[in-house]
């Protein structure tokens, strides 16, 4: 039997469909303001930790430290996603962390904040993170209809786009009229406002393996009942080890699905090399505006305008597309990064840069919804937790690799857009081999 569902779609978007969904439109709200408070504590923090130290390595372990936990976090996060209910796993993700940011607000309120509490925040809202976005790319594919997932993914980068928007507008204000304690506050908040969204978002507890029900076949039956069996054991010495066979069964199974799904893997490369080229891209428009530009923190801020509406403008048109060219725009859309990252540096005046910005927002957000709406209709429920994990281990390991390769003094700004560049190149030759492999057909 296919393992994988059809990727036709109606050539037109029915928006009127999606925001019928009384738990999408939670979903949205919940995307924008998690985003907003996100958006807030990095630059916050960011800004906070550059003022007290004057380092830029001081910065740059905060943004490690935020990352490393995707390297390890995914492999039993992606099994917990498709075990249970991902509605509880969001809301409990946004409790820990506002508890934690709030906490940490608080000691800043008291005057008592050293570098080591931020560090440790951003640790744990790192590890959040890093399982957070795989469960609600998940949880996405459970509260639209199948037809509406280009639409569904538009939405969110939209809303994901307009929190940071109105975070970087924002920021620089109430830093300075409430510092990092009121950052921090304001962020701690937004969890809990999330975590009411995404509880709101439907009744009852769904577990994502209901879906053995109607495909009993794509899981080993004796595995799952042995696993069971042992789970509701009365020693706990046994219970122990049944949940340990069945998260490895899970985890085995899940790289059996990917071994099997050429198409998905590409397609998870292609976005985890996007995503990855964002973070590298933020690091050198923070060096092309000062060092290039000589435009300082407003220039920053109509450059990442610039790109918020790019991206917003990419988000609708990727909507409307028909599907016999959202494939091909998809390929092209990394081809013109890889590009344009090359020009970047060259340019000499704002209004251009934030032009290729604009432009670049745009092509962004047109790859990542394709690709994610096409993830959707490929990879069963069941599996998409750990397709989406398997997706945020790759992106660490760009955005790692990438942060390495640099900050190495030996690459002038222009070698380093170069580098870019070349990831951006790589990423194209991934789009477009699963624009060809989708065009066979999805593996059997």
């Amino acid at each position: 039997m296919s393992s994988a569902t059809t990727t036709t779609v109606p050539i037109r978007t029915n928006w009127s469909l999606i925001w019928a969904q009384r738990g999408f439109r939670y979903f949205f709200f919940a995307m924008f303001i998690s985003l907003f408070g996100s958006g807030m504590n990095f630059a916050g923090v960011g800004w906070y930790i550059f003022a007290a130290t004057h380092s830029r390595m001081n910065v740059s372990w905060q943004v490690s430290v935020a990352m490393a936990p995707g390297l390890l976090v995914p492999f039993i996060g992606g099994v917990l996603i498709d075990r249970f209910d991902r509605r509880y796993l969001g809301v409990i993700l946004d409790l820990v962390r506002g508890v934690a940011v709030l906490g940490t607000a608080y000691i800043a309120w008291r005057g008592h904040l050293e570098l080591w509490h931020l560090y440790a925040i951003t640790l744990v809202t790192g590890i959040g993170s890093a399982m957070y976005w795989s469960n609600v790319n998940s949880l996405v594919q459970e509260v639209i209809p199948e037809s509406q997932y280009t639409a569904a993914n538009a939405a969110v980068v939209i809303g994901v786009q307009t929190g940071m928007l109105f975070a970087g507008a924002l920021v620089g204000f109430i830093y300075n009229r409430a510092g990092i304690a009121g950052i921090l506050g304001i962020d701690g908040l937004t969890y809990f406002v999330s975590a009411w969204c995404i509880f709101q978002m439907r009744r009852g507890y769904v577990s994502p393996r209901e879906y053995l029900t109607k495909y009993p076949r794509e899981f080993s039956e004796a595995t799952e009942t042995t696993a069971v069996a042992l789970e509701t054991g009365e020693i706990p010495e046994i219970a122990e080890a049944g949940l340990s066979l069945s998260v490895y069964s899970d985890l085995k199974d899940g790289f059996a699905y990917l071994k099997k799904q050429p198409v998905v893997r590409s397609l998870g490369i292609t976005h985890a090399i996007l995503m990855g080229g964002i973070v590298s891209a933020n690091v050198l428009i923070i060096a092309l505006a000062g060092d290039i530009l000589h435009s300082g923190p407003p220039g920053l801020g109509y450059l990442e305008a610039g790109w918020g509406f790019g991206a917003i403008l990419g988000a609708l048109i990727a909507s409307q597309l028909p599907q016999r060219l959202r494939l091909t725009l998809y390929g092209l859309a990394m081809a013109v990064l890889a590009l344009g990252h090359v020009a970047m540096p060259l340019i000499a005046f704002l209004v251009a840069a934030v032009i290729f910005q604009i432009l670049f927002g745009f092509c962004r957000a047109l790859s990542g919804v394709v690709a994610q709406a096409a993830l959707m209709g490929i990879v069963p429920r069941h599996f998409m937790g750990r397709t989406q994990s398997a997706i945020a281990i790759v992106t660490t390991i760009v955005q790692i690799l990438m942060s390495f390769a640099l900050g190495w003094k030996a690459f002038t700004l222009f070698g380093s857009f170069c580098v870019l560049s070349l990831l951006y190149v790589c990423g194209t030759i991934s789009a477009f081999r699963a624009r060809h492999l989708l065009r066979i057909g999805p593996a059997s």
